[in-house]
Protein backbone atom coordinates (compact mmCIF):
# COMPACT_ATOMS: atom_id res chain seq x y z
CA UNK A 1 0.00 0.00 0.00
CA UNK A 2 1.27 3.32 -1.02
CA UNK A 3 1.62 6.39 1.82
CA UNK A 4 0.24 9.01 1.97
CA UNK A 5 1.13 11.80 0.35
CA UNK A 6 -0.40 15.01 -0.58
CA UNK A 7 2.20 17.08 -1.62
CA UNK A 8 1.21 17.05 -5.44
CA UNK A 9 -2.44 16.91 -4.42
CA UNK A 10 -2.52 20.07 -2.65
CA UNK A 11 -4.73 23.09 -4.11
CA UNK A 12 -1.86 25.34 -4.08
CA UNK A 13 -2.04 25.67 -7.31
CA UNK A 14 -5.27 27.49 -7.19
CA UNK A 15 -3.54 30.39 -5.30
CA UNK A 16 -0.81 31.39 -8.02
CA UNK A 17 -3.52 30.98 -10.70
CA UNK A 18 -5.76 33.56 -8.98
CA UNK A 19 -2.89 35.78 -8.44
CA UNK A 20 -1.41 35.81 -12.18
CA UNK A 21 -5.35 36.77 -13.03
CA UNK A 22 -4.75 39.57 -10.31
CA UNK A 23 -2.05 41.02 -11.83
CA UNK A 24 -3.73 41.58 -15.54
CA UNK A 25 -7.43 42.02 -14.00
CA UNK A 26 -7.46 45.89 -15.30
CA UNK A 27 -10.99 46.07 -13.81
CA UNK A 28 -10.21 45.83 -10.18
CA UNK A 29 -12.91 44.63 -9.22
CA UNK A 30 -14.10 44.25 -5.22
CA UNK A 31 -15.99 41.40 -5.81
CA UNK A 32 -13.32 39.43 -7.64
CA UNK A 33 -10.27 40.51 -6.05
CA UNK A 34 -12.23 39.30 -2.53
CA UNK A 35 -12.30 35.73 -4.04
CA UNK A 36 -8.97 36.27 -5.16
CA UNK A 37 -7.75 36.93 -1.43
CA UNK A 38 -9.94 34.23 -0.31
CA UNK A 39 -8.10 31.35 -2.86
CA UNK A 40 -4.45 32.59 -2.11
CA UNK A 41 -5.57 32.22 2.02
CA UNK A 42 -7.29 28.69 1.11
CA UNK A 43 -4.29 27.89 -1.20
CA UNK A 44 -1.66 28.44 1.47
CA UNK A 45 -3.92 26.15 4.00
CA UNK A 46 -4.08 23.50 1.96
CA UNK A 47 0.09 23.37 1.20
CA UNK A 48 0.61 22.94 4.51
CA UNK A 49 -1.86 19.92 4.32
CA UNK A 50 0.52 18.40 1.91
CA UNK A 51 3.58 19.86 3.64
CA UNK A 52 2.37 17.84 6.82
CA UNK A 53 1.87 14.83 5.08
CA UNK A 54 4.89 14.75 3.44
CA UNK A 55 6.30 14.98 6.69
CA UNK A 56 4.46 12.26 8.12
CA UNK A 57 5.57 9.97 4.99
CA UNK A 58 9.16 10.54 5.90
CA UNK A 59 9.34 10.60 9.73
CA UNK A 60 6.56 7.24 10.61
CA UNK A 61 7.68 4.48 12.68
CA UNK A 62 8.03 1.29 10.60
CA UNK A 63 6.72 -0.26 13.30
CA UNK A 64 4.59 1.54 15.83
CA UNK A 65 5.09 -0.82 18.42
CA UNK A 66 8.60 -0.04 18.86
CA UNK A 67 10.13 3.18 20.17
CA UNK A 68 12.86 2.56 18.47
CA UNK A 69 11.70 1.58 15.03
CA UNK A 70 13.26 3.09 12.12
CA UNK A 71 11.46 5.62 9.84
CA UNK A 72 9.11 4.73 6.89
CA UNK A 73 10.86 6.91 4.44
CA UNK A 74 15.34 5.52 3.89
CA UNK A 75 17.59 7.83 5.74
CA UNK A 76 17.97 9.75 2.41
CA UNK A 77 14.40 10.50 1.83
CA UNK A 78 13.90 11.37 5.68
CA UNK A 79 16.74 13.69 4.72
CA UNK A 80 15.23 15.39 1.09
CA UNK A 81 12.21 16.59 3.66
CA UNK A 82 13.68 17.11 7.43
CA UNK A 83 16.85 19.36 8.00
CA UNK A 84 19.45 18.35 10.40
CA UNK A 85 17.31 20.88 13.26
CA UNK A 86 14.71 18.69 13.26
CA UNK A 87 14.66 16.61 16.57
CA UNK A 88 12.06 13.51 15.95
CA UNK A 89 11.31 11.18 18.47
CA UNK A 90 8.38 8.49 18.86
CA UNK A 91 6.85 7.16 21.99
CA UNK A 92 5.63 3.31 21.54
CA UNK A 93 3.73 3.80 24.76
CA UNK A 94 1.70 6.63 23.47
CA UNK A 95 2.03 5.66 19.47
CA UNK A 96 3.46 9.43 19.20
CA UNK A 97 5.51 11.19 17.32
CA UNK A 98 7.12 14.44 17.53
CA UNK A 99 8.84 16.38 14.70
CA UNK A 100 10.38 19.60 16.90
CA UNK A 101 11.59 22.40 14.77
CA UNK A 102 13.03 24.54 17.41
CA UNK A 103 11.90 27.78 18.51
CA UNK A 104 14.06 29.56 16.01
CA UNK A 105 13.41 29.01 12.38
CA UNK A 106 14.81 25.65 11.08
CA UNK A 107 14.98 25.42 7.44
CA UNK A 108 14.48 22.78 5.33
CA UNK A 109 15.85 21.85 2.19
CA UNK A 110 13.30 23.71 0.52
CA UNK A 111 13.92 26.90 1.89
CA UNK A 112 10.74 26.63 3.84
CA UNK A 113 11.48 27.61 7.40
CA UNK A 114 9.50 26.33 10.31
CA UNK A 115 9.53 26.80 14.37
CA UNK A 116 8.02 24.92 16.61
CA UNK A 117 6.68 21.37 17.19
CA UNK A 118 4.14 18.86 15.07
CA UNK A 119 2.52 16.40 17.27
CA UNK A 120 1.09 13.19 15.10
CA UNK A 121 -0.86 10.49 17.27
CA UNK A 122 -1.09 6.89 15.40
CA UNK A 123 -4.37 4.46 15.83
CA UNK A 124 -1.85 1.88 13.99
CA UNK A 125 0.40 0.93 11.13
CA UNK A 126 0.35 4.28 9.31
CA UNK A 127 -0.15 2.16 5.98
CA UNK A 128 -2.98 -0.42 7.56
CA UNK A 129 -6.53 0.59 6.16
CA UNK A 130 -8.52 2.54 8.83
CA UNK A 131 -5.31 3.78 10.44
CA UNK A 132 -6.17 7.25 11.83
CA UNK A 133 -3.10 9.78 12.08
CA UNK A 134 -4.23 12.76 14.39
CA UNK A 135 -1.57 15.90 13.83
CA UNK A 136 -1.41 18.46 16.13
CA UNK A 137 0.74 22.03 15.67
CA UNK A 138 1.77 23.16 18.64
CA UNK A 139 3.37 26.90 18.69
CA UNK A 140 3.85 26.07 15.12
CA UNK A 141 5.04 28.52 12.54
CA UNK A 142 5.58 28.16 8.86
CA UNK A 143 7.76 31.37 7.59
CA UNK A 144 6.74 33.22 10.25
CA UNK A 145 3.02 32.52 9.87
CA UNK A 146 1.52 30.41 12.74
CA UNK A 147 -0.54 27.66 12.04
CA UNK A 148 -3.19 26.08 14.55
CA UNK A 149 -5.95 23.39 13.87
CA UNK A 150 -5.63 19.44 13.68
CA UNK A 151 -5.63 17.14 10.47
CA UNK A 152 -7.32 14.07 10.60
CA UNK A 153 -5.80 11.72 8.21
CA UNK A 154 -7.58 8.39 7.65
CA UNK A 155 -6.67 5.68 5.24
CA UNK A 156 -9.35 4.12 3.30
CA UNK A 157 -7.71 1.16 1.99
CA UNK A 158 -5.85 0.71 -1.44
CA UNK A 159 -4.14 3.67 -1.44
CA UNK A 160 -7.16 5.86 -0.84
CA UNK A 161 -6.98 8.30 2.32
CA UNK A 162 -9.48 11.15 3.34
CA UNK A 163 -8.39 14.62 5.41
CA UNK A 164 -10.13 16.61 7.83
CA UNK A 165 -9.39 19.83 9.23
CA UNK A 166 -11.79 21.75 11.60
CA UNK A 167 -11.28 25.47 13.27
CA UNK A 168 -7.94 25.61 11.87
CA UNK A 169 -5.66 28.99 11.46
CA UNK A 170 -3.39 30.97 10.28
CA UNK A 171 -2.59 33.81 11.94
CA UNK A 172 -0.65 36.61 9.78
CA UNK A 173 0.30 40.26 10.53
CA UNK A 174 -2.38 41.23 7.70
CA UNK A 175 -4.94 39.22 9.76
CA UNK A 176 -6.26 35.63 10.57
CA UNK A 177 -7.57 33.31 8.34
CA UNK A 178 -9.40 30.83 9.80
CA UNK A 179 -10.63 27.25 8.05
CA UNK A 180 -12.13 24.05 7.86
CA UNK A 181 -11.58 21.70 4.63
CA UNK A 182 -12.79 18.07 4.25
CA UNK A 183 -10.99 15.96 1.32
CA UNK A 184 -11.29 12.68 0.08
CA UNK A 185 -8.51 11.22 -2.41
CA UNK A 186 -9.63 8.35 -4.00
CA UNK A 187 -6.29 6.13 -6.11
CA UNK A 188 -8.48 5.33 -9.26
CA UNK A 189 -4.82 3.74 -11.47
CA UNK A 190 -1.26 2.28 -10.11
CA UNK A 191 -2.73 -0.64 -7.64
CA UNK A 192 -0.08 -3.33 -6.70
CA UNK A 193 3.09 -1.56 -8.40
CA UNK A 194 5.85 -0.17 -6.33
CA UNK A 195 5.82 3.07 -8.49
CA UNK A 196 3.89 5.75 -7.91
CA UNK A 197 4.00 7.00 -11.75
CA UNK A 198 1.54 5.11 -12.60
CA UNK A 199 -0.79 6.46 -10.01
CA UNK A 200 -4.07 8.67 -10.86
CA UNK A 201 -6.25 9.89 -8.10
CA UNK A 202 -9.33 11.67 -8.04
CA UNK A 203 -9.63 14.48 -5.36
CA UNK A 204 -13.49 15.59 -3.81
CA UNK A 205 -14.48 17.76 -0.99
CA UNK A 206 -15.45 21.18 0.11
CA UNK A 207 -13.75 23.98 2.79
CA UNK A 208 -15.28 27.09 4.18
CA UNK A 209 -13.33 29.66 5.97
CA UNK A 210 -13.03 33.74 6.64
CA UNK A 211 -10.06 34.96 4.91
CA UNK A 212 -7.90 37.49 6.58
CA UNK A 213 -9.56 40.25 5.46
CA UNK A 214 -12.44 38.98 7.40
CA UNK A 215 -14.52 38.14 4.53
CA UNK A 216 -16.75 34.33 4.80
CA UNK A 217 -15.57 32.19 1.48
CA UNK A 218 -16.80 28.54 0.62
CA UNK A 219 -14.62 26.17 -1.85
CA UNK A 220 -16.08 23.67 -3.72
CA UNK A 221 -14.88 20.75 -5.79
CA UNK A 222 -17.36 20.25 -8.91
CA UNK A 223 -15.77 17.84 -11.20
CA UNK A 224 -13.63 16.05 -9.39
CA UNK A 225 -10.07 17.18 -9.82
CA UNK A 226 -7.84 14.29 -11.47
CA UNK A 227 -4.01 13.57 -10.74
CA UNK A 228 -1.77 11.83 -12.78
CA UNK A 229 2.07 11.04 -11.84
CA UNK A 230 3.06 9.97 -15.11
CA UNK A 231 6.37 12.00 -16.30
CA UNK A 232 5.33 15.79 -17.00
CA UNK A 233 1.66 15.34 -15.24
CA UNK A 234 2.29 15.31 -11.13
CA UNK A 235 3.08 19.26 -10.88
CA UNK A 236 -0.93 20.52 -12.01
CA UNK A 237 -4.15 18.29 -12.07
CA UNK A 238 -5.12 17.24 -15.50
CA UNK A 239 -8.83 18.14 -15.26
CA UNK A 240 -11.80 19.26 -12.66
CA UNK A 241 -13.41 22.44 -11.46
CA UNK A 242 -13.25 24.76 -7.91
CA UNK A 243 -15.44 27.28 -7.11
CA UNK A 244 -14.74 29.51 -4.79
CA UNK A 245 -18.01 31.71 -3.83
CA UNK A 246 -17.87 35.11 -1.04
CA UNK A 247 -20.00 36.35 1.02
CA UNK A 248 -21.97 38.20 -1.67
CA UNK A 249 -22.68 34.83 -3.37
CA UNK A 250 -20.03 35.90 -6.15
CA UNK A 251 -18.74 33.07 -7.30
CA UNK A 252 -14.86 32.58 -9.22
CA UNK A 253 -14.48 29.21 -11.40
CA UNK A 254 -11.49 27.67 -12.09
CA UNK A 255 -11.22 24.88 -14.55
CA UNK A 256 -8.09 22.82 -14.94
CA UNK A 257 -9.29 21.28 -18.43
CA UNK A 258 -10.88 24.01 -20.31
CA UNK A 259 -9.80 22.01 -23.24
CA UNK A 260 -11.32 18.71 -22.01
CA UNK A 261 -8.51 16.87 -23.20
CA UNK A 262 -6.81 16.36 -19.95
CA UNK A 263 -3.89 17.49 -21.14
CA UNK A 264 -0.87 17.53 -19.11
CA UNK A 265 0.22 21.21 -19.04
CA UNK A 266 -0.42 24.01 -16.81
CA UNK A 267 -3.50 25.63 -18.78
CA UNK A 268 -6.43 26.38 -16.63
CA UNK A 269 -9.18 29.42 -17.30
CA UNK A 270 -11.03 31.68 -14.73
CA UNK A 271 -14.20 32.21 -15.03
CA UNK A 272 -15.32 35.64 -12.87
CA UNK A 273 -18.41 37.60 -13.55
CA UNK A 274 -19.27 35.84 -17.06
CA UNK A 275 -15.86 36.25 -17.78
CA UNK A 276 -13.45 33.81 -18.95
CA UNK A 277 -9.41 34.14 -19.04
CA UNK A 278 -7.24 31.46 -19.96
CA UNK A 279 -4.16 31.34 -17.12
CA UNK A 280 -0.78 29.48 -16.71
CA UNK A 281 -0.68 27.91 -13.54
CA UNK A 282 3.22 28.74 -12.07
Amino acid sequence: MKMFNLHHLGLATLASGMLLLASCDKDRDPAALESIASAEDSGVAEDENAATSDLLDAAAPQDVTQSTSATVASPADLARLLAGCVTRTYDAATQTLTLDFGPTNCVGPNGVARRGKLVAVFSGPYRQSGAVVTVTPVDYFVNDKQHTGTRVLTNLGNGSFSLSSAQASVITPEGTHRWSAERTYTRTAGFGTPTILDDKYSVTGSATGTNRQGKTYAVVIGQPLVKEFAAGCARHFTAGTVTVTNAQEKSMLLNYDPAGTQACDNIASVTINGRTRTIRLR
